[in-house]
């Protein structure tokens, strides 16, 4: 069995057959549903917040990996706890004190995630690596679905993928934006875990086989 993970971004599923999508990443390969809460402030878009994440953990079975790209997300860590998220990820750019926040994250019971955005250098979290059950790096800059990939992502990974060996954690590495059948490879093989594919996988003609191929190529 492959520890390599597909979580398919439901910020790209058709928000008028949200049960359905969702059924359909229950019934597919992927391994957890990645979820995207956005508030126009961090990023420039806004996506969907609590009473949508409550609708799709009613129906979900599979991880629910929540990807927060707000301001002073503290606030709504126990909410997020409550409302079924298994894993809640943080921006780096969002919080003033890091470690704190990822300790309010586990108390709560939840994995404990950090993103970073495409410009921030991975040697910042060189102190807290430890602390991280999960890096998120953006592939592409936050806000929207459907953006191309920025390449210099492999040389983050492979940095990232060096400073959890030589700090002996356990942090995954998940990628998010403009993953695609044609980079998945590339980025496992550079150090990665988990990839996020959004468009990729909702906007093909078959999503339960595009998901299984993805799942192929990185097994």
């Amino acid at each position: 069995m492959s520890k390599n993970k597909i979580a398919p971004s439901l910020l790209a599923a058709d928000f008028g057959n949200l049960q359905r999508d969702v059924e359909m990443v229950n019934n597919s390969l992927a391994d957890w549903h990645h979820i995207d809460i956005m508030d126009g402030v961090f990023v420039p878009n806004i996506s969907y917040g609590m009473p949508v994440l409550k609708s799709i953990a009613q129906h979900a079975t599979k991880t629910l990996d929540v990807h927060l790209m707000i301001v002073d997300p503290d606030r709504y860590i126990k909410t997020f706890a409550e409302l079924g998220a298994n894993i809640l990820s943080v921006h780096y750019e969002a919080c003033t004190h890091l470690h704190r926040t990822l300790q309010a994250i586990k108390t709560e019971g939840m994995m404990a995630g950090v993103a970073l955005n495409p410009h921030t250098n991975i040697n910042l979290l060189e102190d807290i690596i430890n602390d991280i059950d999960i890096v998120c790096l953006m592939s592409v800059n936050p806000g929207f679905g459907g953006q191309s990939f920025i390449e210099n992502t492999y040389n983050k990974v492979k940095n990232l993928k060096e400073l959890i060996v030589r700090k002996n954690a356990n942090t995954l590495i998940e990628i998010d934006g403009g993953v695609t059948s044609k980079n998945a490879k590339a980025l496992i093989d550079a150090g990665a875990d988990v990839l996020v594919a959004g468009s990729f996988v909702f906007k093909s003609e078959d999503p339960i086989a595009t998901i299984k191929n993805l799942k192929d190529i990185i097994s």
